[in-house]
Parts: structure tokens; C-alpha cells; sequence
């Protein structure tokens, strides 16, 4: 018979959200709406810019960006999350003109991919730096970057040995979905970093069996590349639209997509979790995406990623809720 004192121990996981930059700074009451959620830890995104595809130059932390994608904002944005007991991964990302796949980055001479090395040591050394001054619990050393790292995959390997220099908390990457299977860098790093946008069923309105039947090949293969490096798995970015086929190609963020679906969006979270979640190979992940007005985004019109004031919100809190620490 139990005593009166026992628990069940809850396992520890990751329960994060991918917290948007804007053009403030922000205060308590945009960070209790993810105390709320059961949520644990917040990703913070400074950005970069890239002019074109074959471009090597990067522009950061200039005045023309927002306030939260500059080294000022990171740090006002960590100290009030941080205030709240919500940990941090900070994830300098590149963002390209027009919004190109990152992926798709690729010089023409080596003289230009030598530039775009020394540009970006520069981005995310600086972010580096910020990043152990405030004590930040995870550093993602890159976002999506296929093409830069197949084609110089060496130089990847002498940055993480620059970011450590500087750097003592632990590293990941985030890998695109498709992509994870062949970066070379795995062993060099605490997580197997993923945006899960894991294609999972093609039905309009997708149920929950066939979203959870979709990711049965997906975990198979995750399980098997964790245990052969003996790391887990950190989902860097998840998260699907409220629209129609949401499951279909979660990554698709094509603004012409505007049949809202609550169902759908509501039926695919629910399947990540039940299916993921739980699994011992598996450290957690971030919710794409959260903004800090809490009160004035999302709704039950809205056909975007962000699960604020819609039905998948209470999902996502039930499951924060079994995983909390």
C-alpha cells in the first residue's frame, strides 16, 4: 500500500516554445501566458541577413532590426524569462532576402564561401558570447544550413570548437526534418537537433489515428540514430498551421493557405505528443511559434503556426503539464 507521501516521479523533458522577436522590449505579462502553458524554456532568435543565396555577407545587430533580433533584445528578452524560472536555448538564425530556404545558400567561389566562413564565425561567436554572459542553458550553432555545411564541413567542426572557447553550456543544431540523417557534426554535440515538420498524413482534416500512424516510420529511424550516437533527440522547432492538410507538409508557410482547420492543427499536435513525447530517447522541443502579445494573436480565425488562442492550446498544456519539472 502507497503512503500518504508518495509521488510519481514525472519525466523531464524540454517543454519549450519558440519565443518571436518584436520590435519591443518586454515585461512580466508576456512571459506569464508561458508559465501558463506548463512551458519550462523559450528559444530566443536574433537574425542575421543574407542579400541573396550566393551572398556572403551577413548583417546583424544593426538598428534597422527589431529590438528582440539584436544583442540588446536577446538580452532583456533571457533576463525577464529567466526572472520566471523559464530556461533558455538561444538560436541565432539567418534569414535570406525575399525569405529563400536557408538551405539553398551556396557560394560560387571559394573565395566567397571563405567570406561567408569569417562572416558567420562573426554572427555566431558574437551571439556565443551573449549567450554564456547571461548563462544561457542551450546554444543552437545554426539554423537549417544543408547546403553551407555539406559543402564545408570541416569548417563546422573547427566552429564548434571555437563556440566552446567561449561557450560552456551545452550545443545543438537544427537540422531540417529531412536533413538530420546526414550532417556530420553529431558527436560534437549534447542534442540531435530537428525541426520536426515531419510530413504525417495527406487528409484534409487529418484524425488523430492517422496522424499517429504517420509517425510510426519516423520513430523507428529517430530511435535508431539516437542510440547509434548516444544522444538524445531535441526537436529545435515543431509545430502545424491551422489550416486544411496541415499534416500534409507542415513546413508549407505559404500565405495562401487560409481555410482555417483548428481540427486539423489540434489533431497533429495531439499525435506528436502522444506518439514522441514520451519516449526515453527523446529530450523535448519547441513549439513554432509564440508571440509575445499573448492577448492580440492567434484566435480561431487565424491559419498560422501559433497555438494562442485556439483549441490546440489547451493540448499543448495538458502535455506541458505531464512533463513539468
Amino acid at each position: 500500500m502507497l503512503s500518504c507521501s508518495a509521488t510519481v516521479e514525472k519525466s523531464e523533458k524540454i517543454n519549450g516554445v519558440s519565443f518571436v522577436a518584436s520590435k519591443d522590449s518586454i515585461e512580466d505579462k508576456n512571459v506569464r501566458p508561458i508559465v501558463n502553458l506548463n512551458a519550462n524554456y523559450a528559444s530566443v532568435m536574433p537574425f542575421g541577413f543574407i542579400r541573396e543565396l550566393a551572398h556572403p555577407e551577413i548583417t546583424f545587430n544593426s538598428d534597422r532590426q527589431w529590438f528582440g533580433e539584436t544583442e540588446e533584445g536577446v538580452k532583456q528578452y533571457i533576463k525577464t524569462l529567466h526572472k520566471h524560472q523559464i530556461k533558455v536555448m538561444m538560436k541565432p538564425q539567418i534569414w535570406v532576402w525575399r525569405g529563400e530556404f536557408t538551405g539553398f545558400i551556396k557560394m560560387a567561389h571559394d573565395t566567397d564561401w571563405k567570406a561567408l566562413e569569417a562572416a558567420y564565425s562573426n554572427f555566431i561567436l558574437a551571439y556565443a558570447k551573449d549567450a554564456q554572459d547571461a548563462q544561457v542553458e542551450i546554444f543552437c550553432i545554426g539554423t537549417e544550413l544543408e547546403g553551407f555545411i555539406d559543402e564545408r564541413p570541416e569548417y563546422w567542426k573547427k566552429l564548434i570548437v571555437d563556440i566552446r572557447k567561449i561557450y560552456k553550456g551545452k550545443l545543438t543544431y537544427a537540422a531540417n526534418w529531412n536533413e538530420y540523417d546526414r550532417t556530420p557534426f553529431w558527436a560534437e554535440l549534447e542534442y540531435i537537433g530537428i525541426d520536426a515538420y515531419f510530413p504525417l498524413s495527406n487528409a484534409k482534416t487529418p484524425t488523430l489515428e492517422e496522424c499517429k500512424q504517420g509517425w510510426e516510420v519516423y520513430k523507428t529511424d529517430l530511435k535508431l540514430f539516437s542510440e547509434a550516437y548516444h544522444k538524445p533527440i531535441l526537436f529545435t522547432e515543431f509545430g502545424y498551421r491551422s489550416v486544411d492538410y496541415a499534416a500534409k507538409a507542415p513546413w508549407e508557410a505559404d500565405r495562401a493557405m487560409t481555410e482555417v482547420n483548428l481540427i486539423a492543427q489540434s489533431n497533429a499536435m495531439q499525435s506528436l505528443f502522444e506518439e514522441i513525447w514520451d519516449e526515453h530517447w527523446f529530450a523535448g522541443g519547441f513549439l513554432w511559434k509564440w508571440f509575445h502579445d499573448n492577448k492580440n494573436v492567434g484566435g480561431e480565425t487565424d491559419s498560422q503556426y501559433t497555438p494562442q488562442n485556439k483549441p490546440v492550446e489547451k493540448v499543448i498544456r495538458k502535455f506541458y503539464d505531464k512533463y513539468k519539472t
